[in-house]
């Protein structure tokens, strides 16, 4: 989680794609970042499994973030799948 949240925050979209589980990974031709979005602070608030011997884990986390329009919270719920020995990304649900 920490790694995809440094990502964003960096622009680095051909680490996003390859970090992303291959069930749900989108095409690189129309992935593209905002780069209006400038991400200030990643606050992981629990994480659920995800240990040396599971093959799937859970994060919740509240990631800052500032636009033009100004400051904006994204949090959610993310699931990881253990793929060829690394955790990917799969998907999340937002929370309120």
């Amino acid at each position: 989680m920490r790694s995809r949240y440094s990502a964003f925050a960096l622009g680095l979209s051909d680490y996003l794609l390859q970090s992303w589980h291959t069930s749900t990974r989108p095409a690189a031709s129309g992935f593209e970042l905002d780069d209006t979005v400038q991400w200030k602070r990643l606050l992981v608030e629990q994480v659920e499994a995800g240990g040396p011997f599971d093959s799937e884990g859970f994060v919740t986390f509240a990631a800052i973030a500032r636009t033009p329009d100004g400051r904006f919270e994204q949090r959610e719920r993310s699931r990881f799948l253990r793929e060829a020995g690394h955790w990917r990304y799969v998907d999340g649900g937002e929370l309120g």
